[in-house]
């Protein structure tokens, strides 16, 4: 920890945020808790640890506290398969059809229900760069705006726990149709799942251990993965979901966890754990072009492309996007390869900065790489689901109103 000041930030400022989510969110237990990293110029200028990690066994929180982050996993997925494009085994253009054969005459949906679906042709392939950028008319079954979702919740897709092993995915998906033709919309989904598998097939590895020997050892996250072992289970935080009245309920134990084992699922788009220490090493690697530590991921102008707005026309996100459930839902946003990226603090009504980068998970988990300010900043919590509060805008205003 540095003084604040050292950072260019206000240390009562940042105090302030501690203090807005314990009358907010903690005291009136819409949260179980709640862990904030802010790190500016390289110095963490704030980490504090609120609430409880287990409620109905009253322990707190720790720094060290093992999270379910969901769809944080897919910047690393994303960053993944960019490794493979470097090194020419892989195009962002390329049809995705070249590595899954049967996916050749996907259509999409135009009625009916699961076994008997009326589709039309695709009015264009599905490209790798669909899957990257959440428009190749893949969905989720927790949309649960469609019959097409319908069909993903029947032969369990995508979903954890619970969820088919990955290569029975990629097979089912052969079977039902798209939600639109690739390109022509955003809808969030099992995409980065299915980018996961491409991961594996080209480059002859499990998907898992292409990510830990790539990304996860090089970095040293060492308590992220895709399950949390014996010697580290009592470091998992129970995961609650929220009620009607504005409370929660246990909806993951941590004694009796799915995650305490080895999933059946390995999902790139929102299976791994990890702790705010490890993330951190993550983000510190974004922030500085594709290093940490002398150990170069992949290069400055790799990170440059997937920190653009990659969605058809220039589009924002609200413009584009058919999805119920999103981690990223006002104006002002676009989406690159693998995360969120900000356009416009004008037309998102809250500070930042254009270019930088973002995105949560399931369980209101969430992040930022500032690259204009030199800023991170990490916010853990285990709230399903992720829309039920407007922390993210909150946290974002209060980190801002920090700056000196």
């Amino acid at each position: 920890m540095s003084r604040p000041e050292s950072a260019g930030l206000s240390g009562p400022r940042l105090q302030h945020i501690d203090r807005f989510l314990q009358q907010k969110y903690l005291d009136t237990g819409k949260l179980p808790c709640a862990l904030t990293l802010v790190e500016r110029n390289g110095q963490v200028a704030h980490l504090s640890a609120l609430g409880r990690m287990d409620v109905e066994r009253n322990r707190p929180l720790q720094e060290d506290t093992i999270f379910r982050i969901y769809s944080m996993t897919k910047p690393l997925t994303s960053l993944a398969l960019m490794m493979l494009v470097e090194e020419g085994r892989v195009a962002l253009d390329d049809p995705v059809h070249r590595y899954i054969p049967q996916w050749r005459d996907l259509a999409v949906y135009e009625g009916g229900f699961i076994g008997s679906f009326r589709t039309k042709r695709t009015s264009a392939p599905m490209r790798v760069i669909d899957l990257m950028r959440h428009t190749s008319g893949l969905t989720y079954g927790f949309q649960q705006r469609t019959n097409v979702d319908a069909a993903y919740r029947k032969l369990a897709l995508g979903e954890l726990p619970g969820a088919v092993p990955l290569d029975r995915m990629i097979e089912e998906l052969a079977k039902v149709p798209l939600e639109f033709s690739p390109g022509a919309a955003f809808n969030y989904s099992v995409s980065t799942d299915v980018v996961g598998y491409l991961v594996g097939k080209i480059s002859g590895q499990p998907f898992e251990q292409f990510l830990r020997t790539r990304i996860i050892d090089p970095l040293g996250m060492v308590d992220t993965d895709f399950m949390v072992p014996a010697a580290k289970a009592s470091r998992l935080a129970a995961c609650y979901a929220a009620t009607p009245d504005g409370r929660m309920a246990l909806q993951d134990d941590p004694q009796t966890s799915g995650f305490l084992k080895q999933p059946g699922f390995v999902s790139g788009g929102g299976g791994l754990l990890s702790t705010a220490a490890d993330y951190l090493r993550f983000c510190r690697m974004l922030l500085d072009g594709g290093e940490l530590d002398g150990v170069r991921l992949v290069s400055p102008k790799t990170l440059e492309l997937m920190s653009m707005n990659h969605l058809p026309g220039g589009k924002e996100l609200p413009e584009l996007s058919v999805s119920l459930f999103s981690e990223a839902t006002y104006g002002g946003v676009g989406f690159g390869l693998g995360f969120a990226v900000s356009m416009s603090p004008a037309r998102a009504m809250i500070p930042g900065s254009p270019g930088d980068v973002s995105w949560g998970g399931l369980a209101s988990t969430y992040f930022w790489v500032d690259p204009r300010e030199r800023l991170i900043v990490i916010f853990m919590t285990q709230l399903t689901p992720s829309a039920t509060y407007p922390i993210r805008r909150e946290l974002r205003t209060l980190v801002y109103s920090a700056f000196t």
